[in-house]
């Protein structure tokens, strides 16, 4: 999905502390959407003071509403796109020919690499119910200036939880690897993107690489985790580095969305659907989508509509750095 928004983060201080386990809430906040002001997004990625959780760079929520989306074709640079659906069946078609369906359980994974184009819609001309996870995984350096490439996946991986108290939970994994399970899809750094089920009354134990950092968002229901309060829908969670495990308990039931990885290897500069590395990187993909460049390819089944290039801010892009 494309950013109508273009922030910009001109954040140029170092990060403040150290490594180690953080228990940091942060709440979701509402973005207008350009055109379709009609969806409801809520964006729990990136925060000014945390910018990234690993690789993951972007994590919106649209939904649950009842809308009609029509997402026209719109390019990306530098990085993965995650779609997630929870409730609700979306179109993607993108310049590489693909041409699917996505519903609840199946992952969308469009890499981008140094350009591609794709668009999004809602199946009818009514409004639909409809709810889902967008997020983006920052390209490394080896795979950021390669060709794109598009995957679905209809069967992931479950993973049974251990309970401490009460049933059982379970993890579907998205992306990477969780309790030495991996997802078939195509991941370029070590990374970790799960769906985890509570169920009512029940303590669950997520296991955890401690070298690498982590992150949980809530979807539906309400948790409360080791060492911090509890977390909500819409609110993100931040774990730090430097847990073997971390113990999850919910009254009444939960979904949530586990994000981690390794630290990335670069600082970022994100600004609307690019990720690089230089304020120059930016202008040049923004300049070349704009002339209608081969770089990022005509999406099939579209005619010359297309998403135009929000204006550049009137400063330098900077790299973004946590403060957390």
């Amino acid at each position: 999905m494309t950013r109508f928004d273009a922030e910009v983060d001109a954040v140029t201080e170092h990060p403040v502390g150290g490594d180690g386990i953080r228990s940091v809430r942060l709440e979701s906040r509402d973005v207008p959407l350009g055109g379709l002001r009609g969806m409801e997004v809520h964006r729990a990625l990136p925060q000014r003071d945390l910018p990234m959780v690993g690789a993951w760079g972007f994590l919106d929520r649209f939904g649950p509403q009842t809308t009609r989306m029509r997402v026209e074709p719109h390019p990306h640079v530098g990085l993965q796109t995650v779609t997630w659906p929870l409730v609700g069946e979306m179109r993607h078609r993108d310049a590489l020919g693909s041409d699917v369906l996505i519903t609840r359980g199946q992952l969308n994974l469009m890499t981008s690499g140094a350009g591609i184009s794709h668009s999004e819609y809602s199946l009818t001309e009514e409004p639909i119910p409809l709810d889902a996870l967008q997020l983006w995984v920052a390209l490394p350096e080896s795979r950021r200036h390669g060709p794109g490439a598009f995957e679905q996946h209809t069967a992931l991986p479950i993973v049974e939880l251990t309970a401490e108290h009460g049933a059982a939970g379970d993890a579907v994994v998205v992306l990477g690897e969780f309790a030495g399970v991996s997802s078939p899809a195509r991941a370029y750094t070590p990374i970790v993107g799960a769906e985890v089920h509570v169920p009512a009354g029940a303590t669950v134990r997520l296991p955890l690489h401690p070298e690498w950092e982590y992150a949980l968002v809530g979807v539906a229901g309400q948790v409360s985790v080791a060492d911090a309060d509890a977390v909500d829908p819409l609110q993100l969670l931040y774990l730090g580095q430097g847990r073997d495990a971390v113990r999850v308990h919910s009254a009444s039931g939960a979904t949530l969305f586990l994000l981690g990885g390794e630290p990335f290897e670069d600082d970022i500069v994100m600004w609307w659907n690019f990720v690089g590395r230089s304020h120059d990187e930016i202008v040049t993909a923004r300049d070349e989508w704009e002339a209608g460049s081969a770089r990022f390819g005509h999406v099939i089944g579209h005619g010359a509509e297309r998403v135009p290039a929000p204006p550049l801010p009137g400063v330098r892009l900077t790299q973004r750095r946590r403060r957390l």
